[in-house]
């Protein structure tokens, strides 16, 4: 998946939110907890992984469970990112994120997929 990179270099935080709904239209904010927010190693290492998942075929459904929200050093927001691991869809939107990269696919059915979803659920 790609991510905007000067954004994901300058990230120092991610809040990692139980979606409760999804948006009704891309670039609403998210709705629901932040079960857990991430920093250091664990936030850049998180964006890594984001990055490397293989694009999907994407279907139909667009339930996202997941979200995250990145911060810079001063706690400015530069993105959010919520999926849909069943569908295979993404939504990214946010100050930092260029035009036309707010829609993506993940492939939700991979290793690295996997690895994200229970690194999710632990954090919850």
């Amino acid at each position: 998946m790609q991510l905007p990179a000067e954004a994901v270099a300058a990230t120092a935080v991610v809040e990692v939110v139980r979606l409760s709904a999804r948006p009704e239209r891309y670039g609403d904010p998210m709705t629901g907890p932040v079960v857990s927010r991430w920093t250091g190693r664990e936030a850049a290492d998180s964006l890594a992984l984001i990055s490397s998942m293989a694009p999907g075929e994407p279907r139909i459904c667009f339930a996202p469970g997941w979200g995250l929200r990145a911060y810079d050093a001063r706690d400015e927001p530069l993105f959010e990112l919520i999926f849909c691991f069943s569908c295979h869809h993404s939504w990214l939107w946010g100050q930092a994120v260029p035009p036309g990269m707010g829609f993506d696919t993940i492939s939700g059915s991979t290793a690295d997929a996997e690895a994200l979803l229970a690194h999710f659920r632990d954090a919850a």
